[in-house]
């Protein structure tokens, strides 16, 4: 976690090294959030995970109040209503509505196991309204990474693969009818995934000059501070969104073959947690973390590739967001403290 903070906070002062002046300004900014978040870490691990999931329905019920709030009075900005303002402060809420989610179906589904087709649908009636209250900000990106945890989570907790089936063909055959729902710029988004040469200097321009920014980067890559892409504005929010296309460029192949070997043994220690303990609970939620986290490298990774739509979501640890590094360190100290508990109770 450490290496990819690091890694990260030097990205972002080359992504946005193309602003003039705002390279120190963004990478000083994101080491003030990677302290936070580390000391958020370490005060959720000694706090301890069973405490937060005693904690679970009223957390949950607060996250409900705030993501409402954000969908009736919160401002917009970019067309969306996801930030609330503190001051010179922007937080997210949708970035910590997952944790709460993975507590809340970490608690419920230890209770009631998924494995009757009544507990199998009450656990999905208990996540739900969080992704329709995304749904409403609107953030397509965020809502498709929590069905994605909710399927990991409600699979460890044991559902039938029937049950999971149909699921999944559920939602394929509801994937024509939704697109009748999709705003304009949504539309626009898919289309220009299956031919970005569809408006090659409006919707599809992001994702051509990050696939041309991937690619240049060859094998070695040009260099750190080197990229043309970022430092001569091509591509657009490279500190953020297109982080990926920056690095990839800069560092080449040897340099993502590295990035994604941190990002495994990220995985295989979370992974390694959830195998060690014996409470149900923790199972569970370990495999949302792991979900999470995975989902938002993958799709990324492959917007910035033109392997998947352009979303909007985040690169864990590397872009530029401090409620999203917060969030993220949050979720790998409750990780870690499933590992430690386990350690001290089961050696």
């Amino acid at each position: 976690m450490l290496v990819l903070l690091c890694w990260g906070i030097a990205c972002i002062f080359s992504a946005a090294s193309g602003r003039i002046g705002s390279g120190t300004e963004f990478a000083l900014r994101q080491f003030g959030w990677a302290v936070v978040s580390c000391v958020a870490c370490f005060s959720v691990i000694s706090v301890g995970y069973q405490k937060f999931m005693d904690m679970a329905y009223p957390i949950y019920g607060l996250t409900l109040l705030v993501l409402f709030f954000m969908d009736v009075a919160a401002p917009t900005v970019k067309g969306a209503q996801r930030w609330l303002s503190f001051g010179v402060i922007r937080i997210q809420p949708s970035e910590f509505a997952k944790i709460s989610l993975i507590l809340l179906l970490s608690k419920f589904l230890s209770r009631y196991p998924p494995l009757t087709l009544a507990t199998f649908l009450a656990g999905w009636g208990a996540g739900l309204p969080v992704i329709f209250l995304i749904l409403g900000q609107p953030d397509l990106g965020s809502a498709l990474v929590y069905v994605f945890i909710m399927l990991c989570v409600i699979f460890v907790a044991g559902a039938p693969l029937k049950y999971l089936c149909g699921v999944l063909l559920l939602g394929l055959s509801a994937l024509p009818f939704a697109w009748f729902f999709l705003r304009d710029y949504q539309k626009m988004r898919l289309l220009v995934f299956l031919d970005p040469t569809r408006d090659p200097l409006g919707a599809g321009y992001n994702a051509l000059q990050s696939r041309i920014a991937v690619g240049s980067g060859s094998f070695w890559g040009k260099g750190f501070l080197q990229g043309l892409q970022s430092k001569l504005r091509f591509l657009p929010e490279p500190h953020t969104d297109f982080i990926f296309g920056v690095y990839a460029e800069e560092f080449g192949f040897w340099g993502t073959t590295l990035l994604l070997l941190i990002f495994g043994v990220i995985f295989m220690r979370i992974v390694a947690a959830g195998m060690k303990s014996r409470d149900m609970r923790a199972k569970v939620l370990v495999s949302g973390v792991a979900a999470w986290i995975w989902f938002q490298m993958f799709e990324n990774i492959g917007m910035s590739m033109g392997l998947m739509p352009i979303t909007g979501i985040t690169l864990p640890f590397f872009s530029y967001g401090g409620s999203s590094l917060l969030a993220i360190s949050v979720a790998l100290g409750l990780v870690s403290s499933v590992y430690i508990s386990s350690a001290k109770r089961y050696r």
